[in-house]
């Protein structure tokens, strides 16, 4: 039998923290060494439920010496936790956006790559099997000449779970930062082109007195191969929903029309814990896949299925996003060296 793999957690900030710790947990082959957190309750809290060794300083956990990291910290601490586990050769699997601003993610990338280990941006929806079929559709010509790209990647006002969502400076923006990098990144994996320019407006009519980021926005863009897509990216769900938010792609060629719901495997139960309506999932888990392949390619000792790369492509996007709200303009998509 191989040695485990040995995993970490710089940070439970976000709040897929504890999820990924229940699934690495659970994971045949993984032994998780610990995890860090800058508030000390909260990650004692975290290492407690788990299990885990709570760790009082970044560089304690990474002298465990582990495999690999996660890194589920606020955005704007992404740069330097992978920066430190990039220093001590370790690899990295980091929460998405990649970074809060393009030359931040350009110098994770650059920095993962001189010290020749992985960097991995958690983009789970690339694992979903709705979305693989809709690409393997697409692929095999259902559609015939793609036209155009409709989605929606929305959900309820984040504060809900956690403060720093919408802080402007720990998160980098509201939900534009929050959610057009998902939808961003799955049209790229799809089509196999870049974007090339970004019309976007953005408003805070949502959730108005709660936040100092935009709440609301709607991406138009427009790819290198002439598609033309949407992003609504808008924290437009009520507090109090049966979940979260969801992502939905509706595709459309010249020959049909596909409508694809990454969320939709659910039961409806009435009643239970919360006495109200609720959503229990039961298809399968893209988070599940996503770590897995993490995990696999420590192993297996290549490339992840989706790098660090990945995770700056869709960053640019949102930036250019912010540059057209600004101006009230299409703008190109800028590229980081």
């Amino acid at each position: 039998m191989s040695d485990p793999v040995r995993i970490g957690l710089l940070s439970a900030a976000h709040v897929h923290a504890d999820g990924y710790l229940a699934i690495l947990a659970a994971m045949p082959g993984v032994e998780l060494v610990g995890l860090w957190d800058d508030d000390d309750a909260r990650g004692r809290g975290a290492a407690a439920r788990h299990g885990i060794p709570f760790l009082e300083t970044e560089s304690g956990l990474l002298a465990t010496e582990p495999d690999g990291v996660v890194i589920e910290s606020v955005n704007s601490e992404h740069r330097r936790l992978t920066e430190l586990a990039a220093a001590a050769g370790v690899d990295v699997l980091c929460e998405k956006p990649l970074a809060t601003r393009i030359d931040d993610a350009a110098a994770m990338v650059n920095a993962c790559a001189e010290a020749k280990v992985r960097l991995m941006t958690a983009f789970p929806m690339r694992f979903s099997p709705v979305l693989a079929q809709l690409a393997r559709a697409m692929r095999g010509g259902a559609l015939g000449e793609l036209v155009c790209l409709e989605g929606v990647n929305t959900g309820e006002m984040p504060d809900v779970h956690a403060g720093w969502f919408a802080d402007p400076v720990l998160a980098g923006g509201g939900a534009m930062m929050d959610h057009v990098v998902h939808l961003a990144d799955v049209y790229r994996w799809l089509l196999g082109v870049e974007v090339g320019e970004v019309y976007a407006v953005a408003n805070r009519i949502l959730h108005e007195h709660h936040a100092g980021v935009e709440t609301g926005g709607l991406l138009s863009l427009r790819f290198e191969n002439g598609v033309f897509a949407t992003i609504d990216c808008s924290w437009s769900k009520p507090r109090g929903y049966p979940t979260w938010g969801g992502l939905s792609i509706e595709a459309v060629g010249t020959a049909g029309v596909i409508t694809a719901n990454a969320f939709r495997q659910h039961l409806v139960l009435y009643g239970g814990p919360g006495a109200g309506e609720s959503w229990p999932f039961w298809g399968s888990d893209a988070n599940v896949a996503m770590l897995g392949e993490f995990v696999a390619a420590i192993r297996e000792e290549r490339e992840p299925a989706v790098t660090g790369v990945d995770g700056l492509r869709a960053l640019e996007v949102v930036d250019a996003a912010y540059r057209s709200v600004e101006s009230g303009e299409p703008v190109s998509v800028q590229r980081a060296e």
